[in-house]
Order: C-alpha cells, then sequence, then structure tokens
C-alpha cells in the first residue's frame, strides 16, 4: 500500500488518536444546534449522525451544521450507514451495520484517512473484528431498546467478551444510562455510546457530564482499548 502523505498522516493519527481517548458517544438524528452544543460541552467525544429515512441533501445539511460544532469541541463526527456520503459531508468516518454492505467496499469509499465502525451483536463478530478493517466496534444492544426495534437485547455477558477479546476500541450500546452505566463499566467498558439518555435528557449537558464522569470514575488510569 502506498505511503500517504504527511499531512494525511497527521489527520489519520488525529483522528484514530481522538478515538483511543473517545469515552462518550452520542447517536442521534438531526437534532437542534442548542441541543448538540450542550451535549458536547458535558463531554460527548464522538457524535453519529443517524437520520434513517432522511434524503441525501437533508443529512448533508443536517452534517453542515453538525461539523462545526463538533470541531469546536474537538468531537469526531460520524455518519451512519452512508460511506458514500462520508466525503461529501467532510465527516470523520462512517458507522455501518452487519447487513449494510462489505467493510472493504466503506473502506474504500470513506479512505483510509477516516474511521470506520462497525456494530457487533455476537462473540463471533467481534473476535471477527480483529482481521475486518474497522477502527472500532459498537457491542450491543445491552439492553432492549425502541432505537433497535426487533433486535434483542445481548447483555452484559457480550460486553465481558470484547472487554476480554476485542482488538480496538468497542463502545457499549443499548439502553445505557445513568442508572445503569455502572453495572456495564464493571462488565469491563471504558466507552459507551448512547441515544435517549441525551435526546430525552431536560438537561442534556448535565446527563453527559454525568455518564463521563461514571466512566471516568470508575476507570481509575484511562487506557485506549
Amino acid at each position: 500500500m502506498l505511503a500517504l502523505p504527511a499531512w494525511q498522516t497527521g489527520r489519520v493519527s488525529n483522528r484514530r488518536r481522538r478515538l483511543a481517548a473517545a469515552r462518550l458517544y452520542l447517536v442521534c438524528d438531526a437534532q437542534p444546534n442548542a441541543f448538540l452544543r450542550q451535549a458536547l460541552a458535558g463531554g460527548v467525544d464522538i457524535v453519529q449522525l443517524r437520520c434513517k429515512h432522511a434524503t441525501d441533501p437533508e443529512i448533508l445539511a443536517a452534517a453542515a451544521r453538525f461539523r462545526p460544532l463538533c470541531r469546536d469541541y474537538d468531537a469526531l463526527l460520524i455518519i451512519n450507514d452512508r460511506p458514500d456520503l462520508v466525503r461529501a459531508a467532510d465527516a470523520d468516518g462512517a458507522h455501518i451495520g452487519q447487513d449494510d454492505g462489505s467493510i472493504a467496499g466503506a473502506r474504500e469509499v470513506i479512505g483510509h484517512d477516516r474511521v470506520l465502525g462497525l456494530s457487533t451483536h455476537t462473540p463471533g463478530q467481534v473476535d471477527a473484528a480483529a482481521s475486518a478493517g474497522v477502527d472500532y466496534i459498537g457491542v450491543g444492544p445491552v439492553n432492549l431498546t425502541p432505537t433497535k426495534p426487533g433486535r434483542p437485547a445481548v447483555g452484559l455477558e457480550l460486553v465481558r467478551h470484547a472487554a476480554a477479546r476485542s482488538p480496538v476500541p468497542f463502545f457499549a450500546i443499548g439502553g445505557i444510562d445513568a442508572g445503569n452505566v455502572a453495572a456495564v463499566r464493571a462488565a469491563g467498558a471504558e466507552r459507551v455510546a448512547v441515544v435517549r439518555a441525551l435526546t430525552e435528557s431536560a438537561d442534556p449537558e448535565a446527563a453527559a457530564r454525568d455518564l463521563r464522569a461514571a466512566l471516568t470514575e470508575t476507570c481509575g488510569s484511562v487506557h485506549a482499548g
């Protein structure tokens, strides 16, 4: 493989450095700027724009709003399910599911200068990430959640498996909030992804701060996983 230019190598290492240091990942649709700013101020490290039924122009318009806010807080912006829009959105990467096309195809589209995430739901899928070519994985849903209708909860056992076996950073996801994040952390997750814990909060900044504190306070010294 050809070596990347020096300037591009810097961007790659910066994105992956920020990924390794990330603890709190927000998944949301085209929320208002005020909400996103509060969530970022509370400590969100990564924002995934997830607009399942939006048109391409709508996704790009939301990304254009999200991008400067994420950069104000040094947070990564990820596009859900649409690797083909990542470069047009000037986003930091893409996240795909098990049925959203090939990892190799997504990587070819976004390039090696951006990060690629993958949802996993079984021990075999977690183990396969070692050679899949992704930069991080989502592990879940830990609990039943309306954001993943029809997807059974995997419980904490898969989190324990990922903590012991995942070769890349992983984010536990699925119905995680301030009431259960300590149990998820105790199972070995240093990172979590949330939706309703922030989007349905009356105070997204405080909710994000509480989640991040629960992760870092029980984590001791922070390690890139």
